[in-house]
């Protein structure tokens, strides 16, 4: 394929950098789509550390004393749930924002309910730099109320200024005041470096978190969890893996990543490289292990 073949590369995971880099070999227009939804409008709002602050990651390696949980599900919505669990059991307190009753009830000090994105209203602002706002379809239930007017009233109570808002609208603009979003956004990445991958020895596990375990709503969708692409997940490795284990399509294996292990069923995957374990994330059958990508054991079970 030569340069002239090449119009667009569009890439959505950590190769950005090296996507760029062939972009601008070739050149080829480059993008890249948001982590979620409302990616952009999070940043824009400047949902996230300054320099001096930390991110998730951060905060799950060096435990606080305190978590707010908004629609997360520590054991599942983190790239490491075996660490996220022990900062949860570490801390002098924990509070659940959450639209459904889970397991936050085990390690949470306060759940608070709240309504999910369906029943209240809002703004996305899309890759593009298209602002969007929506409507509730339906009224909260029960005692439900939507996120940022429990944080508004969690604010209140604190004495925070900031948090007299009575509207998402006004959020909304308070959040887009004086901001040209066009000009906020930029497809080119800056100050990243791309650093070699050092050679490890043992098997490596790789993870995705499937199509229908990516949030609380859809893993708790009864149609959507009777399909293929919510079968629960298997360990897939090269044939030849298989074989060098003594194992064949169909074993129960124990696989371990940090000090979690989980069992399931083994499966031949000959697309995949050789030393390399595929197991996916963000499903109760593995939320046990530890991080998404590292050292990991097989055996049988």
């Amino acid at each position: 394929m030569g340069r002239d073949d090449v119009e667009h590369v569009v890439c959505f995971r950590p190769g950005q950098l090296l996507a760029q880099h062939i972009a601008a070999l070739c050149n080829a227009k480059f993008g890249f789509l948001g982590e979620a939804a409302n990616s952009v409008g999070g940043y824009l709002a400047h949902a996230v550390p300054d320099a001096n602050g930390m991110n998730a990651a951060a905060m799950l390696a060096t435990p606080r004393k305190a978590y707010i949980l908004l629609n997360v599900e520590a054991e599942l919505d983190t790239q490491n749930g075996q660490q996220a669990m022990a900062a949860m059991q570490a801390a002098d307190l924990v509070v659940a924002l959450s639209a459904y009753k889970h397991q936050a009830a085990e390690y949470a000090d306060v759940l608070l309910p709240i309504a999910p994105f369906t029943e209240t209203s809002g703004t996305f602002v899309s890759s593009e730099g298209r602002v969007q706002s929506f409507k509730g379809a339906v009224k909260p239930l029960g005692e439900a109320r939507p996120a940022w007017k429990v944080l508004r009233v969690l604010g209140n109570l604190l004495k925070v200024a900031g948090f007299d808002y009575e509207t998402s609208e006004a959020v909304r603009d308070e959040a887009l005041k004086g901001v040209d979003v066009g000009s906020k956004l930029g497809n080119k990445l800056q100050g990243l470096t791309a650093q070699p991958v050092p050679v490890t020895s043992g098997l490596q596990r790789v993870a995705e978190v499937p199509i229908y375990a990516t949030d609380a709503v859809v893993r708790r969708s009864a149609p959507l969890q009777a399909t293929h692409d919510a079968l629960p997940p298997r360990a897939l490795m090269h044939g030849d893996e298989l074989k060098k284990l003594g194992l064949q399509s169909g074993d129960q294996v124990k696989v371990t990543v940090g000090q979690g292990s989980a069992k399931l069923a083994v499966a031949a995957d000959d697309s995949l490289p050789l030393g390399v374990v595929r197991v996916a994330a963000g499903h109760f059958a593995t939320a046990g292990l530890g991080a998404m990508f590292g050292a990991i054991t097989v055996e049988r079970a």
